[in-house]
């Protein structure tokens, strides 16, 4: 079972009454539940998060990142205006911005995201998987810093339509 199947299911559990799903295919056991909040997903067996030998093992410091990091910090005492929209995590794992360490991020603040755009990468289980817009505007804030850890549901980017 690949995680586009796995985001399928968490979705289709959200929209509907169904409490709880399991599904076993081999060796691969996978637990959806839902609660008054979003699903949660359990995964027995350990996830190990792989880098490959171009991305740096720990996350940048501070100073590495510049601009991108005061920007992000300062943001935390201010109210977002009402129609902001949210692009959050559809899965756990590792958060990035580009598709490597020398390659150009897939969007900054004041790029404009159209339906379908990759706006970043999340490895998880050892899969890299393309994130797109489900929504067209101008990103307003990047809320996660690359190569960070990121839950389920998590913010990620901040869209202004």
């Amino acid at each position: 079972m690949d995680f586009k199947q796995i985001q399928e299911l968490i979705k289709i559990v959200n929209r509907s009454n169904i409490g709880e799903l399991s599904i076993e295919e081999g060796d691969f056991k996978i637990l959806i539940k839902q609660k008054e909040d979003p699903a949660t997903v359990s995964v027995p067996a350990p996830v190990q998060s792989y880098l490959p030998p171009a991305y740096p093992v720990s996350a940048p410091p501070p100073s590495a990142s510049g601009t991108q990091v005061s920007q992000q910090s300062t943001g935390g005492a201010e109210k977002e205006p009402d129609n902001i929209i949210t692009i959050k995590s559809p899965m756990i794992g590792t958060f990035y911005r580009s598709a490597g360490p020398d390659k150009p991020s897939f969007v900054n603040v004041g790029d404009e995201v159209t339906i379908g755009k990759t706006v970043c990468i999340i490895e998880a289980m050892k899969l890299f998987n393309e994130i797109e817009s489900e929504v067209k505007g101008t990103i307003v804030k990047v809320l996660v810093d690359d190569a960070s850890p990121v839950e389920y549901d998590q913010p990620l980017f901040l869209v202004e339509p």
